[in-house]
């Protein structure tokens, strides 16, 4: 199969990006679970916006694909308002599940916040979970991590569209491209 073009973006800061930067120990938020699917803080809104701008002209994306936690979908509709490609939400390549940030919602209460996008397809719960972990959640194995990284890659050469944007999360993203990516970042790669 001949190359894709792919545009990466990484979510717009989030509500847990916020706050790491404002406590002195990052495992102050990590393991914060109000910030649970942390949602975009006011700067992330403000940077998800200004991607539309800067995605507008790119109307060659034939899809967007979008991680189903809330501060990847929140970029997404922000970044591709008005523009014509259809949006897919998939699992595979949410965030490395590290923090209380990481931890998805169940499909149904996503269908309700974002009426626009079906979650129908997704199992409940699409993130790593285990009633008798006894943490206060389950951190994902970076072996597990790397699996879903090469199973993304294989579903997305698989895809039968040549330019595709794909919304996700720092950590995957890097796993994924090799590329470190800060907050509302875009970079085009051939794939």
């Amino acid at each position: 199969m001949s190359a894709k073009t792919v545009h990466f973006i990484r979510h717009a800061q989030s509500a847990h990006n916020a706050r790491v930067q404002e406590v002195p120990d990052e495992d102050m938020a990590r393991n914060d679970p109000a910030l649970r699917d942390a949602p975009l803080s006011s700067l992330g809104q403000n940077q998800a916006a200004a991607l539309q701008s800067e995605i507008a002209g790119l109307r060659e994306i034939e899809l967007v694909v979008t991680s189903p936690l809330t501060r990847a979908i929140q970029t997404t509709l922000a970044a591709f308002d008005g523009h014509p490609a259809p949006r897919l939400v998939e699992a595979l390549h949410r965030e490395h599940q590290d923090s209380f940030c990481d931890i998805g919602r169940p499909p149904a209460a996503l269908a309700l916040d974002f009426t626009s996008l079906r979650f129908d397809h997704l199992e409940n719960p699409w993130w790593q979970e285990d009633p008798e972990h006894g943490g206060p959640f389950l951190r994902e194995s970076l072996s597990s991590l790397e699996r879903r990284v090469a199973a993304f890659a294989d579903w997305l050469s698989a895809r039968p569209e040549q330019t595709v944007a794909v919304v996700g999360h720092g950590t995957f993203l890097r796993t994924l491209t090799g590329h470190p990516f800060d907050n509302a970042q875009r970079v085009m790669m051939r794939f």
